[in-house]
Protein backbone atom coordinates (compact mmCIF):
# COMPACT_ATOMS: atom_id res chain seq x y z
CA UNK A 1 0.00 0.00 0.00
CA UNK A 2 1.22 3.49 -0.84
CA UNK A 3 0.87 6.44 1.44
CA UNK A 4 -2.28 8.54 1.24
CA UNK A 5 -2.21 12.15 0.10
CA UNK A 6 -1.44 13.77 3.43
CA UNK A 7 -1.70 17.49 2.79
CA UNK A 8 -4.06 17.89 -0.16
CA UNK A 9 -5.05 21.52 -0.65
CA UNK A 10 -7.72 23.40 -2.50
CA UNK A 11 -6.28 25.25 -5.49
CA UNK A 12 -6.67 28.71 -3.94
CA UNK A 13 -4.94 27.60 -0.74
CA UNK A 14 -2.13 25.95 -2.71
CA UNK A 15 -1.57 29.16 -4.68
CA UNK A 16 -1.25 31.12 -1.42
CA UNK A 17 1.16 28.60 0.12
CA UNK A 18 3.40 28.53 -2.96
CA UNK A 19 3.40 32.33 -3.15
CA UNK A 20 4.42 32.60 0.51
CA UNK A 21 7.15 29.98 0.09
CA UNK A 22 8.69 31.81 -2.88
CA UNK A 23 8.40 35.15 -1.08
CA UNK A 24 10.22 33.84 2.00
CA UNK A 25 12.79 31.72 0.16
CA UNK A 26 13.96 33.93 -2.72
CA UNK A 27 14.85 37.52 -3.43
CA UNK A 28 15.57 39.21 -6.73
CA UNK A 29 19.29 39.23 -7.48
CA UNK A 30 21.33 40.89 -10.21
CA UNK A 31 24.39 40.15 -12.27
CA UNK A 32 26.50 42.18 -14.68
CA UNK A 33 26.81 40.79 -18.19
CA UNK A 34 28.21 42.00 -21.50
CA UNK A 35 25.88 43.85 -23.86
CA UNK A 36 26.42 41.26 -26.57
CA UNK A 37 24.93 38.58 -24.29
CA UNK A 38 22.08 40.68 -22.97
CA UNK A 39 19.29 40.28 -25.55
CA UNK A 40 15.97 39.38 -23.86
CA UNK A 41 17.44 39.97 -20.40
CA UNK A 42 15.68 42.31 -17.95
CA UNK A 43 17.33 45.52 -16.72
CA UNK A 44 17.81 45.55 -12.94
CA UNK A 45 18.14 49.33 -12.41
CA UNK A 46 17.21 52.51 -14.26
CA UNK A 47 19.92 53.47 -16.78
CA UNK A 48 20.87 57.14 -17.19
CA UNK A 49 22.82 58.64 -20.08
CA UNK A 50 26.53 58.97 -19.41
CA UNK A 51 27.09 61.40 -22.30
CA UNK A 52 25.09 63.71 -24.53
CA UNK A 53 23.94 62.12 -27.76
CA UNK A 54 24.87 63.10 -30.29
CA UNK A 55 28.08 64.09 -28.48
CA UNK A 56 28.65 66.99 -30.94
CA UNK A 57 26.71 68.96 -33.56
CA UNK A 58 26.68 66.72 -36.64
CA UNK A 59 25.48 66.70 -40.23
CA UNK A 60 22.28 64.83 -41.06
CA UNK A 61 22.90 64.85 -44.82
CA UNK A 62 25.75 64.76 -47.29
CA UNK A 63 26.40 68.21 -48.72
CA UNK A 64 28.12 71.44 -47.72
CA UNK A 65 28.39 73.17 -44.37
CA UNK A 66 27.62 76.85 -44.93
CA UNK A 67 26.34 80.01 -43.35
CA UNK A 68 22.59 79.95 -44.04
CA UNK A 69 22.56 83.64 -44.95
CA UNK A 70 24.87 82.89 -47.91
CA UNK A 71 22.08 80.81 -49.48
CA UNK A 72 19.23 83.29 -49.16
CA UNK A 73 17.43 83.90 -52.50
CA UNK A 74 19.48 81.19 -54.23
CA UNK A 75 17.77 79.49 -57.18
CA UNK A 76 18.77 77.48 -60.26
CA UNK A 77 18.39 80.65 -62.28
CA UNK A 78 20.39 82.75 -59.82
CA UNK A 79 22.66 80.42 -57.75
CA UNK A 80 25.00 81.71 -55.07
CA UNK A 81 28.60 80.55 -55.44
CA UNK A 82 30.78 79.68 -52.41
CA UNK A 83 34.46 78.77 -52.18
CA UNK A 84 35.17 75.25 -50.83
CA UNK A 85 37.90 75.45 -48.18
CA UNK A 86 37.95 71.88 -46.80
CA UNK A 87 36.29 68.44 -46.81
CA UNK A 88 35.09 66.43 -43.78
CA UNK A 89 34.07 62.77 -43.55
CA UNK A 90 32.40 61.03 -40.61
CA UNK A 91 34.95 60.37 -37.88
CA UNK A 92 37.17 63.38 -38.62
CA UNK A 93 36.78 67.13 -38.10
CA UNK A 94 38.02 70.37 -39.63
CA UNK A 95 39.99 72.95 -37.69
CA UNK A 96 38.94 75.64 -40.15
CA UNK A 97 36.25 78.23 -39.43
CA UNK A 98 33.77 79.07 -42.18
CA UNK A 99 33.64 82.74 -43.08
CA UNK A 100 31.09 84.50 -45.25
CA UNK A 101 31.19 83.18 -48.83
CA UNK A 102 32.86 79.89 -47.84
CA UNK A 103 31.73 76.25 -47.59
CA UNK A 104 33.14 72.94 -46.37
CA UNK A 105 32.16 69.68 -48.06
CA UNK A 106 30.69 67.38 -45.40
CA UNK A 107 29.47 63.77 -45.04
CA UNK A 108 26.53 62.54 -42.98
CA UNK A 109 27.57 62.17 -39.34
CA UNK A 110 30.59 64.45 -39.52
CA UNK A 111 31.02 67.27 -36.95
CA UNK A 112 29.70 70.68 -37.99
CA UNK A 113 32.66 73.07 -38.45
CA UNK A 114 32.92 76.39 -36.64
CA UNK A 115 31.07 79.23 -38.34
CA UNK A 116 28.46 77.00 -40.02
CA UNK A 117 24.78 76.98 -39.10
CA UNK A 118 23.23 74.92 -41.92
CA UNK A 119 23.81 72.11 -44.42
CA UNK A 120 23.09 72.51 -48.11
CA UNK A 121 22.16 69.06 -49.42
CA UNK A 122 24.41 67.80 -52.21
CA UNK A 123 21.29 67.24 -54.37
CA UNK A 124 20.63 71.00 -54.25
CA UNK A 125 24.12 72.06 -55.33
CA UNK A 126 26.44 71.97 -58.31
CA UNK A 127 30.20 71.81 -57.89
CA UNK A 128 32.68 73.50 -60.22
CA UNK A 129 36.27 72.78 -59.17
CA UNK A 130 36.86 74.60 -55.86
CA UNK A 131 33.47 76.32 -55.89
CA UNK A 132 29.92 75.15 -55.24
CA UNK A 133 26.74 76.74 -56.55
CA UNK A 134 23.73 76.74 -54.20
CA UNK A 135 20.52 76.08 -56.13
CA UNK A 136 18.16 76.33 -53.13
CA UNK A 137 18.11 78.60 -50.10
CA UNK A 138 18.22 77.06 -46.61
CA UNK A 139 17.31 78.35 -43.18
CA UNK A 140 19.54 78.26 -40.08
CA UNK A 141 19.81 74.82 -38.41
CA UNK A 142 18.81 72.93 -41.58
CA UNK A 143 19.93 69.27 -41.46
CA UNK A 144 21.97 69.68 -38.27
CA UNK A 145 21.56 67.36 -35.27
CA UNK A 146 22.65 69.37 -32.27
CA UNK A 147 24.64 68.04 -29.34
CA UNK A 148 22.29 66.36 -26.83
CA UNK A 149 19.25 66.74 -29.12
CA UNK A 150 18.56 63.01 -28.85
CA UNK A 151 19.37 62.61 -25.16
CA UNK A 152 21.28 64.67 -22.63
CA UNK A 153 23.71 63.41 -20.02
CA UNK A 154 21.76 62.35 -16.92
CA UNK A 155 18.50 61.73 -18.79
CA UNK A 156 16.74 58.38 -18.28
CA UNK A 157 17.42 55.99 -21.17
CA UNK A 158 15.83 52.76 -19.95
CA UNK A 159 13.77 51.85 -16.90
CA UNK A 160 14.19 48.96 -14.50
CA UNK A 161 12.20 46.03 -15.86
CA UNK A 162 12.74 46.88 -19.53
CA UNK A 163 13.50 43.82 -21.63
CA UNK A 164 16.61 44.32 -23.71
CA UNK A 165 15.89 44.24 -27.45
CA UNK A 166 18.38 44.88 -30.26
CA UNK A 167 17.29 48.54 -30.38
CA UNK A 168 17.72 49.05 -26.64
CA UNK A 169 21.12 47.36 -26.74
CA UNK A 170 22.10 49.73 -29.54
CA UNK A 171 21.03 52.73 -27.45
CA UNK A 172 23.21 51.53 -24.56
CA UNK A 173 26.17 50.92 -26.84
CA UNK A 174 25.79 54.49 -28.15
CA UNK A 175 26.58 55.56 -24.59
CA UNK A 176 29.84 53.62 -24.65
CA UNK A 177 28.56 50.94 -22.27
CA UNK A 178 30.15 47.50 -22.43
CA UNK A 179 28.17 45.81 -19.63
CA UNK A 180 24.71 46.07 -18.10
CA UNK A 181 23.23 44.98 -14.76
CA UNK A 182 20.32 42.59 -15.28
CA UNK A 183 18.07 40.36 -13.16
CA UNK A 184 19.81 37.10 -12.43
CA UNK A 185 17.93 34.11 -13.81
CA UNK A 186 16.90 31.51 -11.23
CA UNK A 187 18.71 28.24 -11.87
CA UNK A 188 16.33 25.29 -11.89
CA UNK A 189 17.42 21.67 -11.93
CA UNK A 190 15.13 19.07 -13.50
CA UNK A 191 14.94 15.45 -12.36
CA UNK A 192 12.69 12.81 -13.91
CA UNK A 193 11.87 9.70 -11.93
CA UNK A 194 10.61 6.32 -13.10
CA UNK A 195 11.91 2.87 -13.95
CA UNK A 196 10.20 3.14 -17.34
CA UNK A 197 12.02 6.27 -18.58
CA UNK A 198 14.84 6.29 -21.12
CA UNK A 199 16.65 8.91 -23.21
CA UNK A 200 18.78 6.92 -25.66
CA UNK A 201 17.37 4.87 -28.53
CA UNK A 202 19.56 1.94 -27.54
CA UNK A 203 17.67 1.67 -24.23
CA UNK A 204 14.22 1.89 -25.80
CA UNK A 205 12.36 -1.41 -25.70
CA UNK A 206 9.01 -2.87 -24.74
CA UNK A 207 7.70 -1.40 -21.43
CA UNK A 208 9.94 1.70 -21.76
CA UNK A 209 9.02 5.25 -22.80
CA UNK A 210 11.12 8.28 -23.65
CA UNK A 211 11.55 10.99 -21.03
CA UNK A 212 9.25 13.79 -22.18
CA UNK A 213 8.89 15.95 -19.10
CA UNK A 214 12.53 16.99 -18.76
CA UNK A 215 12.53 18.57 -22.19
CA UNK A 216 9.11 20.22 -22.08
CA UNK A 217 9.83 21.60 -18.60
CA UNK A 218 13.23 22.94 -19.63
CA UNK A 219 11.58 24.81 -22.50
CA UNK A 220 8.84 26.13 -20.21
CA UNK A 221 11.48 27.36 -17.74
CA UNK A 222 13.32 29.20 -20.51
CA UNK A 223 10.11 30.91 -21.63
CA UNK A 224 9.52 31.90 -17.99
CA UNK A 225 12.89 33.63 -17.91
CA UNK A 226 14.65 30.96 -15.86
CA UNK A 227 17.65 28.80 -16.59
CA UNK A 228 16.68 25.13 -16.67
CA UNK A 229 19.05 22.19 -16.76
CA UNK A 230 18.23 18.51 -17.06
CA UNK A 231 20.06 16.63 -14.33
CA UNK A 232 19.17 12.95 -14.44
CA UNK A 233 16.66 10.18 -14.79
CA UNK A 234 16.39 8.48 -11.42
CA UNK A 235 14.94 5.03 -10.88
CA UNK A 236 12.21 4.51 -8.30
CA UNK A 237 14.82 4.14 -5.60
CA UNK A 238 14.87 6.08 -2.36
CA UNK A 239 18.66 6.32 -2.00
CA UNK A 240 19.26 7.34 -5.62
CA UNK A 241 16.63 10.07 -5.52
CA UNK A 242 17.82 11.35 -2.16
CA UNK A 243 21.41 11.59 -3.40
CA UNK A 244 20.39 13.35 -6.64
CA UNK A 245 18.33 15.90 -4.72
CA UNK A 246 21.16 16.61 -2.29
CA UNK A 247 23.58 17.12 -5.20
CA UNK A 248 21.11 19.33 -7.04
CA UNK A 249 20.52 21.58 -4.05
CA UNK A 250 24.23 22.43 -3.96
CA UNK A 251 24.07 24.03 -7.43
CA UNK A 252 20.48 25.04 -8.19
CA UNK A 253 18.02 27.48 -6.65
CA UNK A 254 14.97 25.29 -7.26
CA UNK A 255 14.55 21.61 -8.06
CA UNK A 256 11.72 20.17 -10.13
CA UNK A 257 11.10 16.45 -10.00
CA UNK A 258 8.50 14.90 -12.27
CA UNK A 259 6.95 11.55 -11.49
CA UNK A 260 7.09 9.79 -8.16
CA UNK A 261 4.55 12.12 -6.53
CA UNK A 262 1.34 10.14 -6.13
CA UNK A 263 0.44 7.49 -3.58
CA UNK A 264 1.71 4.42 -5.44
CA UNK A 265 4.37 1.98 -4.31
CA UNK A 266 7.10 3.53 -6.46
CA UNK A 267 6.41 7.10 -5.44
CA UNK A 268 9.13 7.87 -2.95
CA UNK A 269 9.67 11.63 -3.36
CA UNK A 270 7.41 12.32 -0.39
CA UNK A 271 9.63 10.11 1.79
CA UNK A 272 12.80 11.89 0.68
CA UNK A 273 11.31 15.32 1.32
CA UNK A 274 10.02 14.34 4.74
CA UNK A 275 13.46 13.06 5.70
CA UNK A 276 15.49 16.00 4.32
CA UNK A 277 13.11 18.89 4.91
CA UNK A 278 9.42 19.71 5.19
CA UNK A 279 6.42 19.02 2.97
CA UNK A 280 3.88 21.84 2.64
CA UNK A 281 1.63 20.40 -0.03
CA UNK A 282 0.98 16.76 -0.89
CA UNK A 283 -1.80 16.89 -3.43
CA UNK A 284 -3.83 19.74 -4.93
CA UNK A 285 -7.52 19.61 -5.73
CA UNK A 286 -7.10 20.14 -9.49
CA UNK A 287 -7.39 18.00 -12.59
CA UNK A 288 -4.94 17.18 -14.05
CA UNK A 289 -2.25 17.71 -11.44
CA UNK A 290 -3.59 16.32 -8.18
CA UNK A 291 -0.33 14.48 -7.28
CA UNK A 292 1.75 17.64 -6.85
CA UNK A 293 4.20 17.96 -3.96
CA UNK A 294 5.75 21.15 -2.67
CA UNK A 295 8.54 20.83 -0.13
CA UNK A 296 11.41 22.85 1.24
CA UNK A 297 14.89 21.69 2.16
CA UNK A 298 16.89 24.28 4.07
CA UNK A 299 16.13 27.48 2.10
CA UNK A 300 15.32 25.92 -1.28
CA UNK A 301 12.11 24.59 -2.81
CA UNK A 302 11.80 21.10 -4.23
CA UNK A 303 8.64 20.71 -6.27
CA UNK A 304 7.31 17.35 -7.35
CA UNK A 305 5.25 17.50 -10.54
CA UNK A 306 3.03 14.70 -11.86
CA UNK A 307 4.58 12.21 -14.25
CA UNK A 308 1.89 12.73 -16.88
CA UNK A 309 3.29 15.28 -19.35
CA UNK A 310 0.12 17.37 -19.69
CA UNK A 311 -0.35 17.54 -15.94
CA UNK A 312 3.30 18.43 -15.34
CA UNK A 313 3.24 21.26 -17.89
CA UNK A 314 -0.06 22.70 -16.67
CA UNK A 315 1.00 22.67 -13.01
CA UNK A 316 4.27 24.37 -13.89
CA UNK A 317 2.58 26.96 -16.14
CA UNK A 318 -0.15 27.87 -13.65
CA UNK A 319 1.51 27.55 -10.24
CA UNK A 320 5.28 27.85 -10.68
CA UNK A 321 5.91 29.93 -13.79
CA UNK A 322 4.58 33.25 -12.32
CA UNK A 323 7.19 33.09 -9.55
CA UNK A 324 10.03 32.17 -11.91
CA UNK A 325 9.02 35.11 -14.09
CA UNK A 326 9.06 37.44 -11.09
CA UNK A 327 12.53 36.30 -10.03
CA UNK A 328 13.72 36.80 -13.61
CA UNK A 329 12.41 40.38 -13.58
CA UNK A 330 9.50 39.66 -15.89
CA UNK A 331 5.89 40.47 -15.15
CA UNK A 332 4.30 37.73 -13.09
CA UNK A 333 1.51 37.15 -15.59
CA UNK A 334 1.28 37.36 -19.36
CA UNK A 335 -2.00 39.25 -19.73
CA UNK A 336 -1.36 39.79 -23.43
CA UNK A 337 -1.52 36.01 -23.81
CA UNK A 338 -4.97 35.77 -22.16
CA UNK A 339 -7.97 36.26 -24.44
CA UNK A 340 -11.64 35.34 -24.42
CA UNK A 341 -13.26 33.04 -26.97
CA UNK A 342 -16.58 31.18 -27.14
CA UNK A 343 -16.70 27.46 -26.42
CA UNK A 344 -17.36 25.38 -29.52
CA UNK A 345 -19.50 22.72 -27.81
CA UNK A 346 -20.89 21.70 -24.43
CA UNK A 347 -18.19 20.61 -21.97
CA UNK A 348 -18.45 18.55 -18.77
CA UNK A 349 -15.98 19.15 -15.93
CA UNK A 350 -15.07 17.22 -12.79
CA UNK A 351 -17.21 17.85 -9.75
CA UNK A 352 -15.51 19.52 -6.81
CA UNK A 353 -12.12 20.11 -8.49
CA UNK A 354 -10.79 22.93 -10.60
CA UNK A 355 -10.04 21.46 -13.99
CA UNK A 356 -7.72 22.52 -16.78
CA UNK A 357 -8.36 21.53 -20.40
CA UNK A 358 -5.87 21.75 -23.23
CA UNK A 359 -7.55 23.46 -26.17
CA UNK A 360 -7.12 24.50 -29.77
CA UNK A 361 -8.29 27.83 -31.15
CA UNK A 362 -9.96 27.51 -34.52
CA UNK A 363 -12.21 30.03 -36.25
CA UNK A 364 -11.95 32.13 -33.07
CA UNK A 365 -13.60 29.38 -31.03
CA UNK A 366 -12.32 27.12 -28.23
CA UNK A 367 -12.06 23.42 -29.07
CA UNK A 368 -11.22 21.31 -25.98
CA UNK A 369 -8.81 18.42 -26.53
CA UNK A 370 -10.43 15.53 -24.70
CA UNK A 371 -7.63 13.08 -23.98
CA UNK A 372 -6.07 11.77 -20.80
CA UNK A 373 -3.23 13.71 -19.16
CA UNK A 374 -0.63 11.26 -20.45
CA UNK A 375 -1.52 11.78 -24.11
CA UNK A 376 1.53 13.30 -25.80
CA UNK A 377 -0.32 14.24 -29.00
CA UNK A 378 -2.51 16.64 -27.03
CA UNK A 379 0.60 18.69 -26.22
CA UNK A 380 1.59 18.79 -29.88
CA UNK A 381 -1.75 20.19 -31.09
CA UNK A 382 -2.71 22.40 -28.13
CA UNK A 383 -2.53 26.19 -28.42
CA UNK A 384 -3.04 26.66 -24.67
CA UNK A 385 -5.55 25.85 -21.96
CA UNK A 386 -8.71 26.94 -20.19
CA UNK A 387 -9.51 26.75 -16.49
CA UNK A 388 -12.90 25.58 -15.22
CA UNK A 389 -13.68 26.50 -11.57
CA UNK A 390 -14.54 23.65 -9.20
CA UNK A 391 -18.13 24.83 -8.81
CA UNK A 392 -18.80 24.45 -12.55
CA UNK A 393 -19.77 21.00 -13.82
CA UNK A 394 -21.19 21.98 -17.18
CA UNK A 395 -20.19 24.65 -19.68
CA UNK A 396 -22.60 25.47 -22.46
CA UNK A 397 -21.79 25.92 -26.12
CA UNK A 398 -20.99 29.56 -26.86
CA UNK A 399 -19.96 30.38 -23.28
CA UNK A 400 -17.12 32.94 -23.26
CA UNK A 401 -14.02 31.57 -21.56
CA UNK A 402 -10.53 32.84 -20.81
CA UNK A 403 -7.94 31.19 -23.01
CA UNK A 404 -4.35 31.01 -21.71
CA UNK A 405 -1.83 30.71 -24.51
CA UNK A 406 1.28 28.60 -23.93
Amino acid sequence: MGTEFLKIKELEEAIEIIEELFKNSYKNQSEEISLEESVHRVIFNDVEAKIDFPPFNRALKDGYAIKAEDSFKSSPQDPKSLKIIDSIEAGIYSSKTIEKGQAIEISTGAPIPEGSDAIAMVEHTERYGEHVNLLVGVTPNTDIAFKGSDIKKGDLILKKGNILSPGKIGALKAQGLEKIEVFKKPKIGIISTGNELVVDKKDFKFSKIYDVNSYSLKSAIQISGGEGEILAIVKDNYDELKEEIKKGLEKYDILLSSGGTSAGRGDILIEVLNDLGEVYIHGISIKPGKPTIVGKIDSKLVIGLPGNPVAALIVYSTLISPHVRKLSGLKESMKSKVKKFPLNSRLHSSKGRAQYFLVKIQDKKIYPIIKDSGAITSLAIADGYIKVPKEKELLEEGEMLRFYEF
